[in-house]
């Protein structure tokens, strides 16, 4: 069956390791649009920290948020469909996270807020260096997250723990599945925790926005490098996974492509239109 719809991880996916979108890679995803292909931004990332080479290609008419918490046309930030997490949840990752040396993240109707000190000093919270531009260019400082967290714990879209070693992750992330009943937990990078509602998840996402287009499974290709695209490979008729994937990302999916350094998304794309004149 011919494809229909591409859905994009953006970071180590489509974006280069300096967050942009590279030109083989902007060219690839406009062949794929005139092509009369659904391309679709699916990504861990918030409404308001999508990146502007993203949103500023015309075609590109919907993107999946926050990891499958919200899906929202983007030509006029509609929200198509939301999963907020319950107030009871919340209180119950605080509670599992009261005595961890941790920070959060909060999203509420697609912004993001963080803890004033992680905004501030983001390695020192366990982030790489390259990611510093992006997050004091889109968090929110809070001098007090988890007030403010209790103060919005009914408007949540997600909430981010971000933690500092990858054993506190394991454990806390073991505390909260057995804790936490109603909450889809996932990672995209070693510093995080992403929690959100049960119903989310890329997968869930696009799902949804197949049946709201009219569009076939069967049509759908998918591109993703962590730990949190591994539902929506699985879930699509061809998962691509990058040469810079995890482990987990690269056992579930069916193509294996160069990593987003060297515009791998482009060579997947060129090789679904089977016009195949990419180059490494």
């Amino acid at each position: 069956m011919k494809i229909t719809c591409i859905a994009l991880d953006l970071d180590g996916t489509t974006l280069n390791p300096q967050g942009r979108l590279g030109r083989r890679n902007r060219e690839a995803i406009k062949k794929a649009l005139d092509a009369g292909i659904q391309v679709v931004a699916a990504s861990g990332r918030s409404l308001d920290s999508l990146p502007k080479d993203i949103l500023e290609i015309e075609g590109i008419q919907y993107g999946i948020t926050s990891n499958g918490a919200a899906v929202y046309r983007l030509s006029d930030r509609k929200c198509l469909k939301q999963s907020r997490l319950s107030g009871d949840s919340v209180n119950e990752i605080l509670v599992c996270a009261e005595k961890e040396e941790v920070v959060f993240e909060a999203f509420i109707k697609g912004k993001p807020y963080a803890q004033k000190e992680y905004v501030e000093d983001p390695v020192s919270f366990g982030a790489s260096e390259r990611a510093i531009p992006y997050i004091q260019s889109t968090r929110e400082p809070v001098a007090d997250m988890e007030s403010f967290i209790r103060e919005n714990q009914e408007m949540l879209d997600c909430l981010d723990i971000v933690v500092k070693s990858e054993e506190k992750k394991r454990d806390l992330w073991k505390t909260l599945q057995e804790n936490v009943k109603d909450v889809y937990i996932t990672s995209s990078v070693p510093q995080l925790l992403e929690i959100s509602h049960r119903d989310s998840g890329k997968d869930a996402g696009i799902r949804f926005l197949l049946e709201y287009l009219g569009l076939n499974r069967e049509g759908l290709a998918a591109f993703g490098d962590g730990d949190n695209d591994k539902e929506l490979l699985a879930y699509a008729r061809i998962g691509i996974a990058m040469e810079n994937a995890s482990p987990e990302c690269k056992r579930t999916a069916d193509w294996s492509a160069p990593s987003n350094d060297r515009d791998g998304v482009a060579w997947g794309i060129e090789k679904l239109l089977g016009i195949g004149s990419f180059e490494l």
